[in-house]
Parts: structure tokens; sequence; C-alpha cells
């Protein structure tokens, strides 16, 4: 029996990266000299075992076929006689396919190594075409290690296209596609996961509402990229570098997915696009069971974004009634990641990446005055029910308008960040 370190663990030591988690390969053994050596055997396709104390997974070595549709679509066989060249050309990259041994000898068939250092991603065997899980995966390392400067190899994206073209996308999961995109979302660089997807033909397959974004312009002077699926990766790049929470990246992801409802004869503008973006976001979320948590902040985000554009419109009563619909006093743990989405959402575009965003901090400065007025000092005066509402609401409104006497004039003017046709910012609408 010999015991090998496989995967992510090996791939990132050679990284420099900490952190991934240990799997191994055991070759050589059965089921039940596992049991006999006290593994807890778990997973009910093939063989998977936990360590009894330090939990970790030790899987027998195995071969696959393809049997089926789909990425479930395969039969697994596994044996002592299996060997540890056989278990790892069934793996998806050259990069996840090098192994370790007891003495730190690397054993690379499938030249690994070479495609680390050459920073490249290449499928390992015509076997990859196989399992159409692969596109996604293939696309989170090519975010996960953007920034590193890995590339995939053409081959590889023309099998990723032909994988699109044969239907077999359609077979994967709701569950497995979010997790993918929830794993992309938590990479340096999600936008890529997005633009890879959609040059090999995936988006449309599992992300439509996204995918439908490609092609439809916005006006020139606010929207140099033009396409508006541009100006949403780069509105997700820019939130990469803003925040890592993968919720506000998911939001940003569908800040506009209104956008792809408006009419082409309406084009470059998007009159409403914030309400007709609701429609398209639910059934994305529906379709994927995105976890309420990302479903009620992207929400908020798709409705609210522009608002903060045209922030001093109705003046400081305008301020304080845009943070009363967005449950600001109720939920104020969302107010600042709602802030950075809009201020991402400004300068997520062509030739706008250097600008400055002032009104950002000026938002959050004046959110966190109006938090400090509570209902004790108007109950103290002897208020009582609706009153007390209606005096903190006028006490947050004096503030702000205090607070803006000390604030540029220049900020006070709406027309340096957006024009004013793009959302009907008379109507407030929650979902609840």
């Amino acid at each position: 029996m010999q015991i090998y370190l496989v995967g992510g663990a090996v791939r990132d030591r050679l990284l420099g990266i900490e952190g991934a988690d240990r799997d191994y390969v055991v070759t050589g053994a059965s089921v039940e000299q596992m049991l006999e050596l006290g593994y807890h055997q778990v997973g009910n396709d093939f063989p998977v075992f936990l360590h009894p104390e330090t939990k970790e997974e030790y899987a027998l070595a195995r071969t696959e076929r393809k049997s089926g549709q789909g990425y479930k679509g395969f039969s697994f066989t596994f044996s002592p006689e299996t060997t540890l060249e056989e278990d790892l050309i069934r793996r998806d990259l050259t990069i996840n396919a090098i192994a370790e041994d007891k003495d730190g000898n690397l054993i690379d068939p499938y030249h690994g190594v070479e495609d680390l250092k050459n920073k490249i991603l290449r499928h390992i065997s015509p076997a990859f075409i196989e399992d159409p899980l692969r596109v996604l995966r293939v696309a989170r390392f090519a975010a996960r290690f953007h920034s590193l400067g890995f590339r995939i190899a053409e081959e590889t994206l023309e099998m990723m296209r032909r994988i699109s073209e044969s239907g077999e996308l359609k077979t994967l999961t709701p569950e497995r596609v979010w997790i993918e995109l929830q794993k992309s979302l938590q990479t340096p660089n999600p936008e890529v996961f997005i633009y890879i997807l959609h040059c090999t033909g995936a988006l449309g397959e599992v992300l439509p509402e996204v995918e439908k974004l490609s092609g439809v312009p916005g006006p020139k002077r606010w929207h140099p990229e033009i396409d508006t699926l541009v100006h949403t990766t780069m509105t997700v790049h820019r939130v990469a570098r803003e925040t890592d929470d993968p919720v506000a990246r998911f939001a940003m992801l569908c800040h506009d997915l209104g956008k792809g409802l408006t009419p082409p004869e309406c084009w470059p503008h998007h009159k409403d696009h914030n309400i007709h973006g609701l429609k398209p976001l639910e059934e994305l979320c529906h379709r994927l069971k995105v976890p309420n948590e990302y479903h009620d902040f992207a929400r908020i985000v798709v409705y609210y974004h522009s608002f903060i554009h045209h922030l001093y419109r109705e003046g400081p009563e305008g301020v304080v009634s845009l943070l009363d619909h967005l449950d600001a006093w109720r939920r104020p743990e969302r107010i600042h990641p709602w802030i950075v989405c809009c201020k991402c959402d400004f300068l997520g575009r062509k030739d706008f990446e250097g600008r400055t965003f002032e009104r950002a901090e000026y938002l959050a400065r004046m959110f966190e005055i109006c938090r400090e007025v509570t209902a004790a000092h108007f109950v103290e005066q002897g208020l009582r029910g609706a009153e007390i509402g209606k005096a903190i609401h006028r006490r947050r409104v004096e503030l702000v308008a205090e607070f803006m006497k000390t604030m540029p004039e220049g900020e006070l003017n709406d027309h340096n960040y957006l024009p004013t046709n793009d959302c009907d910012h008379d109507k407030f609408h929650t979902r609840d």
C-alpha cells in the first residue's frame, strides 16, 4: 500500500500558496484493508475514507468511464492493481495531476510542473471533454490564478467551446453551478470567470441573464466602454479590489440585469432599468437556489445603485428618505457595502477608473451622523408613538443639512455623476 498527497495541496505548495485542503490517493489497497486500519468510509460513488485522527480524505486509486450524460454520467472502477498514473489521468488539468510521496518526491507523469512554471492551464487528456463541469472549473481556476499570470491553453479553450456546443452544460444541476459561481466570487479576479464563460459560449447556458447584456450599448458619454457586459465585468473587477465579500461581488454582477430587457429601439438609454432588473434577478436566484443573503442584498443594489448619483436631487430630505428606504436603521450593516457597490458602478467604466468618488465618503459620513439620533432623547421629552418617528426623521434631516453646508459646492452638483433619465427616482421601492 502506497499513499500519495495529490491535487491542490501539491499544486499550491509549488506556487507558494498556503491553506489548500490535503487529499490523498491510496494505491495497492482494498476497502477491507482501509477499514481494518481504522479509516471511516464516506462517499457513495467510490471509496473515500477519513483518516481516524486527522479526518483528511484518502481515496482509493480509481479509473472512470463515461456511461451517461453530464458530470455525473461516469462509472468508476477501483482495485489494488490500479496505478497512480491511471488515477491521475482522470483529472482535469495537468497542474492538478501532480502527486507527492511520503518522502517529498514528486510524481508528475503529465508534466504539470512544467505547466506551472509556464503558467498554463492545460487539460490532461481528450477525456476532458466528457465532463461539462470542467468548463466552470477551468474558468474558476483562470479567475483564481489570473493575478499570477496564468492563461488557458488554446487547445483547452477549444475543448471548452466544444462542450458548450454539445448541450451537456444543461445537465449541470443548479446547485453545482452556484457552487462554482460562489467559489469564483471568492477569487482575486471573479470577472475572469465571467469573461471565460462568455468567450467559450458557456455563459448563455449557465447565466443567461448575464449573457443577455452582451452587445447592449450604454450612452457613450457615461459608458465609453459601450457594451453593458463589459461594464458589468469592469464593475466586478473593481468591487473585487474594494472588498473580498462575495455577497457584494454577486450584487455587482447582477446590478445592470435590467438593461438586458431594454427594447433595442430605446438604446443606448435604459429608463427604469433598476425596476426591470428585479425580474431577471429573481429568475437567476430562483433557478440557482441562491442563498437569501446574496439575493436580498442584490435586490437592494439592483434597485438603488443609481440613486447615489442623484443623491442631492431632493436635498437633505432626499438623503434621509433614501436611507429610510434602504432600511438603514434596522439593517445598518448593509449600507457601507451598498455604498461600495455604487462607487464601483461609477468607477467600473472605461477611462473612469482613475476618477475620484468622494460622494461615497460623504454619504457614509452622513449615515453615521444620522445613526446617532435615537428615540431615547425624544422619549425623555415626553413624545410618544408616531411623534417619536417624525422627530427622529426631522432631526436627521437637520443634521444632514448642517453637514451639507460643509461640503464643496461642486459635490452638490449631481450632473457631475450621471444623467437623470435612466432610473425613476421619484419612486421608492423595496421588497418589504
